[in-house]
């Protein structure tokens, strides 16, 4: 067995373990489908949290909701227990908070649109660089006046006030066109048949509840069931890095800990950075980098090692890879991408086992004392104690009611906010508007009735003076006009 103060991965010439210590160095799992990732997600997670880690991951498949329950003994896993002399194998559960976005296979998580801020939801949203500007003046004016900016409805609210306003706030904010909003206001429409309205609202998510530890000190597991969720990738991978970005903003310095305050688990992360404009990669890159010094480890799980950016990638200190396939040039590539990061070992060419591991099976190297990655080795994961494959509806909810979240977020609350208070000021105007127009109309009638009292005389006019009379006639219906559409427009708007 590793020794203490480790994660057992499993057994190449040596048992294989994550150096907890090390853990916030981050780390990658790559591999083709069907080669073993989802398992080796699992097994860490358990590792983690017998060591008192508490740990966030996707379950995009529905797969690893089974580290909830005890394991089964079937042959294939004891013959591999046996085979790496994992002599205390056994089987359990682990202590698990399943969350749902849709709120429908776990509790919800949600936050509001004021806390993810104008750069992630231009991302969300696939903006432009001018409706990413117009969407920041958007939040400016929102904080400048206090308006609290919770969900999708407050947003929508929101750009409508903004078209509303845009003379008035050309000089100090900038200039707000019309088609700009417009496109927003669809991309908004489009978001929300996704289901993003049940993501944005409150009670918002407390990052704390992440980081549960049961009373016997094992970290709790926190699973996303995100199968349904990969339907809408844009928003999976801006979820979760709103989650990153989150941690980095909240929790406190320490440094090097003993062990990782929490371990996030990325999953499918080449949906974070596909399309992705540079700016947005290098923060990315930017909270990877800084985020360890939170105690939190980031271990991003994807196919292929060319999905993440060279940047990030530099900052994955701890490997682990399973078979890779090289059939097209661009496998082959990432072929030898995967085995050039490694440290290489003179007994064998890691190129050349990448694309011979079977399922179970996988190449790894992690950070030994001082921070040097250890020599590649050929392992062979061990088993999982929890089940392996998902749990049964009954079983999840059982685990849903018995969870240390139960009842905090299960009910959303809508309270005052951006939608509301514009309402009511536009209710405001629009009584002001119509008290206007009544004292106009009173003011004309008590001037229809003082000429008609007057005693009648025709004067003729001459040319010039009817000229003039129909010249000043025709200006005032053109202003008279132009205000009538500035006024309707400021309310339609």
């Amino acid at each position: 067995m590793s020794p203490e103060g480790t994660v057992y991965i499993g057994k190449s010439i040596k048992q294989e373990g994550l150096n907890l210590k090390l853990a916030n160095r981050h780390g990658l799992i790559t591999g083709a489908t069907g080669t073993g990732k989802t398992v080796t997600l699992q097994i860490l997670a358990e590792g983690f949290s017998s060591q008192g880690v508490p740990v966030f991951a996707a379950d995009v498949k529905g797969d690893l909701s089974g580290i909830a329950v005890e394991g089964e003994p079937k042959d294939f896993l004891l013959k591999r227990a046996e085979t790496i002399e994992y002599d205390d194998y056994g089987f359990e559960d682990f202590p698990t908070v399943f969350w749902d976005l849709f709120g429908e296979q776990g509790h919800p998580i949600r936050t509001t649109i004021s806390e993810m801020g104008p750069l992630l939801l231009s991302r969300l949203l696939n903006l432009s660089e001018a409706q990413e500007g117009a969407l920041n003046i958007a939040f400016r004016i929102a904080d400048d006046e206090g308006l609290a900016v919770l969900d999708l409805k407050d947003l929508r609210a929101l750009m409508i006030n903004l078209g509303q306003r845009s003379k008035e706030i050309r000089t100090e904010y900038g200039s707000v066109h019309s088609a700009t909003i417009g496109a927003i206001q669809r991309r908004l429409l489009v978001l929300e048949e996704q289901g993003a309205e049940n993501f944005f609202g409150e009670p918002a998510l407390d990052i704390k509840d992440l980081m549960r530890t049961t009373r016997n000190g094992r970290g709790y597991i926190n699973i996303l069931a995100a199968d349904k969720l990969m339907q809408s990738p844009q928003l999976y991978a801006t979820f979760l890095l709103w989650l990153l970005s989150e941690l980095f903003e909240d929790l406190p310095e320490v440094g090097d800990p003993d062990k990782p305050k929490l371990v996030f688990f990325f999953d499918e992360a080449h949906l974070l950075f596909d399309e992705a404009p540079k700016a947005l990669v290098e923060k990315v890159e930017q909270v990877v980098r800084l985020i360890r010094s939170k105690g939190v480890g980031v271990y991003f799980v994807t196919q292929n090692p060319l999905d993440v950016p060279d940047g990030v990638l530099a900052q994955l200190g701890n490997r682990i890879q399973h078979a890779l396939r090289a059939f097209t040039p661009r496998d082959q590539k990432a072929v030898r991408a995967a085995a050039d990061t490694f440290r290489q070992n003179p007994d064998f060419d890691a190129e050349e086992i990448i694309t011979q591991l079977g399922v179970g099976e996988a190449l790894v190297s992690v950070l030994e004392k001082k921070g040097v990655p250890s020599v590649v080795q050929r392992t062979l994961i061990r088993p999982p104690s929890s089940r392996l494959g998902p749990i049964e509806p009954d079983e999840r909810r059982q685990a849903v009611q018995q969870s240390p979240v139960y009842g905090i977020y299960d009910e959303s609350n809508d309270r005052e906010s951006a939608y509301e208070i514009l309402a009511k000021r536009a209710e405001k105007r629009a009584a002001a508007e119509a008290k206007a127009r009544e004292e106009e109309e009173r003011e004309k009638e008590r001037k229809r009735e003082e000429r008609a009292s007057r005693p009648r005389g025709r004067q003729r006019q001459s040319a010039s003076e009817r000229f003039f009379k129909n010249l000043a006639g025709s200006v005032g219906r053109q202003i008279g006009s132009a205000l009538v559409r500035g006024i309707l427009g400021s309310l339609r708007r």
